[in-house]
């Protein structure tokens, strides 16, 4: 290395290590998994709850603007699949680099990927708007609720670019070991939606009645205070944003290293969304009433695996950090207790919702039909949760270690080779319940499929590249490990 070189890599590199950046390839790995899964379920059980606030407000509007938000799930949750392409990529990248010690490259790449995420964010909202009604069309909307659907989006369009860059920015956090702040971040969002929430949708205290829009005007102005505070918390506080030098020269080279990730895990990611789609496109043509069940169940669901979201986004750090510094015995036990709490879990939340289907769709619709639809899916799906979230969970897994492809390859297979078709041939001939009976023999069968194929695949990854000892052998107490 050039004297040169060096001088310049001394006065770019950090002087020290931000507040709140910790290492995650030593100690507990349990210990790991709740410091990292717990704050993670509490912000996404924040985000959940203020779009379970959307419905519940914007349901008491009436069931024409209740059908019309459920219309908007696949296309906001397809917007956001895309974007959660960077979001993977970015905690992969960076946790993996981490492990590896490359500190200078950290700080880089993370700056990086908010300027792709505030750039990708404005296409995404040019296109959205462009395209708004041939795509609503397509999903079945009718005159009714078109206008309902155009109020709400072309807003949401616009201010996702204002969530893109907090998105983005945790992700960084919880790459650096940190996953409290983006719980504050995302609590911020949710507690000022839900304030805003009914003060403009009904106009209460002097604010004025906007309906439907009011829900997405809350909705922005949450996104805007969640971008500040990700700022404030990445470039003062934990100093992870370097903007001088800014690298322009290496941009490309970021690019490649997060689109690796981002370009099949985001492609993925659309798949679920638009297997989404379809269901309500086929809901639609037997009643308003059968969409607006199907999106207080997407919903509820949600809710009800915060935990779980929690816990996939927990572990990817510690996987990516461990996997960086070839700790693959702490990857492979990281893997086995995740995947164990995920299978109880599953189980614990399919007895409550089938047991408290009336009641839990109760508390956002007093519609009698909605309420039985509702209740056969809760006594149908959730049979089949535990293989369905287990291939989740090696789906977060594969993208965390940089193997997208293997991510890619099993949603595509589960979704798009075997669940569209279940669910048009379910459909054909029992209708509403062919639909749901679909779901949940597809969930078991190829869910069970996947995780044993992935269990296996991982295992033979994690003994190639176990160290050895001076003559080849294991060592002895990873040996005893297996």
């Amino acid at each position: 290395m050039s004297s040169q070189t060096q001088t310049i890599r001394n006065q770019t590199a950090p002087k020290g290590r931000g507040r709140g950046r910790g290492d995650l390839t030593s100690g507990s790995v349990t210990a790991h998994l709740l410091k990292m899964g717990l704050p993670m379920a509490w912000g996404i059980l924040a985000i959940i709850s203020f779009q379970l606030a959307d419905i519940f407000f914007v349901g008491k509007l009436g069931p024409d603007q209740l059908a019309a938000l459920s219309f908007t799930i696949p296309v906001t949750m397809t917007v956001f699949s895309l974007s959660l392409g960077l979001i993977i990529a970015t905690s992969s990248v960076l946790s993996r680099l981490i492990g590896e010690k490359s500190e200078d490259m950290v700080l880089r790449i993370a700056t990086h990927a908010l300027f792709f995420a505030f750039t990708f964010g404005a296409i995404m909202a040019a296109v959205g708007v462009a395209t708004l009604e041939p795509v609503f069309r397509l999903l079945g909307a009718n005159d009714t609720m078109m206008p309902y659907i155009r109020e709400y989006m072309l807003i949401w369009f616009p201010a996702n670019i204002f969530a893109m860059i907090p998105m983005v920015g945790n992700a960084a956090i919880r790459a650096n070991g940190n996953a409290m702040y983006p719980a504050i971040i995302m609590t911020l969002v949710s507690v000022v939606n839900i304030i805003l929430d009914p003060l403009l949708i009904f106009g209460l205290w002097g604010f004025p009645e906007m309906g439907i829009r009011g829900a997405a005007i809350a909705t922005a102005s949450a996104n805007i205070l969640a971008m500040l505070a990700a700022l404030y918390m990445l470039g003062f506080h934990m100093r992870i944003l370097r903007l001088r030098p800014f690298y322009f020269n290496k941009l490309g080279d970021s690019l490649k290293r997060l689109a690796f990730i981002a370009v099949p895990a985001g492609i993925t990611s659309t798949i679920q969304p638009i297997t989404n789609a379809v269901i309500i496109a086929l809901l639609a043509g037997y009643s308003t009433e059968a969409v607006a069940a199907y999106g207080i169940v997407s919903r509820v669901e949600a809710f009800a695996f915060v935990v779980l979201m929690g816990l996939a986004g927990g572990m990817a750090p510690i996987l990516g950090q461990n996997y960086g510094a070839k700790n693959y015995d702490r990857v492979f036990e990281t893997l086995t207790k995740a995947l164990s709490f995920s299978a109880i879990w599953a189980v614990i939340v399919a007895i409550i919702l089938g047991f408290g289907a009336k009641a839990i769709t109760g508390v956002f619709t007093n519609d009698p039909t909605i309420i039985h639809t509702a209740a056969l899916y809760f006594w149908i799906v959730p049979v089949s949760y535990i293989t369905a979230n287990l291939v989740s969970g090696w789906s977060s897994a594969f993208n965390a270690l940089g193997m997208p492809q293997r991510s890619a390859g099993m949603i595509f297979v589960k979704y798009i080779l075997v669940q569209i078709p279940a669910i048009y041939v379910g459909a054909h001939f029992y209708g509403v319940i062919g639909i749901f009976v679909a779901i949940a023999m597809v969930n078991f069968f190829v869910g069970l499929f996947l995780h044993v194929i992935s269990w296996f695949s991982c295992k033979k990854l994690c003994n190639k590249n176990r160290p050895t000892t001076h003559d080849g052998a294991h060592d002895s107490a990873q040996d005893a490990a297996q």
